[in-house]
C-alpha cells in the first residue's frame, strides 16, 4: 500500500452517485464551510492525501441543483481498478487527464473495438 493512501487491493469501494447517498455529515461540513470560509476553492475539492481510498471514495465535490434543476453529484475522486488489481483514487481535477485514459481503455478492446468491459 502506498504511503499516501490512495491505493487499495481487493475490496469494493462504493461512491455516492445520487443526493440520497451523501451523508448528512458531509452535506453539513460543506455547507458550514462555505459559510465560515473565504474559499476559492469548493471545500468537495480539497485534497487529504491523508485519507484512504475507500475515505476518498465518499468524498463529493458537488452535490447541489444544475441549472437545469436537476440534482446532480460528482465525486471528488473516481475510483478506479489498475490492471494488477490495485485501487486508485483519481482526483477529478488533478487527475481528469488520467480519468480520460482510463475512460478511452475501458471502451477499447485489444482489436480497437470500444467496448465497454
Amino acid at each position: 500500500m502506498a504511503a499516501n493512501n490512495t491505493h487499495n487491493q481487493g475490496s469494493q469501494v462504493d461512491q455516492p452517485l445520487t443526493p440520497e447517498e451523501v451523508s448528512p455529515e458531509q452535506k453539513q461540513e460543506q455547507k458550514a464551510a462555505l459559510e465560515q470560509e473565504d474559499l476559492s476553492v469548493n471545500p468537495g475539492d480539497r485534497i487529504d492525501e491523508s485519507k484512504s481510498v475507500e475515505e476518498k471514495a465518499k468524498q463529493v465535490a458537488v452535490d447541489a441543483p444544475d441549472i437545469t434543476g436537476d440534482h446532480i453529484v460528482v465525486p471528488t475522486y473516481f475510483v478506479v481498478e489498475q490492471p494488477d488489481g490495485e485501487k486508485e483514487a483519481l482526483h477529478h481535477v488533478t487527475d481528469a487527464e488520467e480519468i480520460s485514459d482510463v475512460i478511452r481503455q475501458a471502451r477499447t478492446d485489444e482489436d480497437g473495438n470500444r467496448t465497454w468491459r
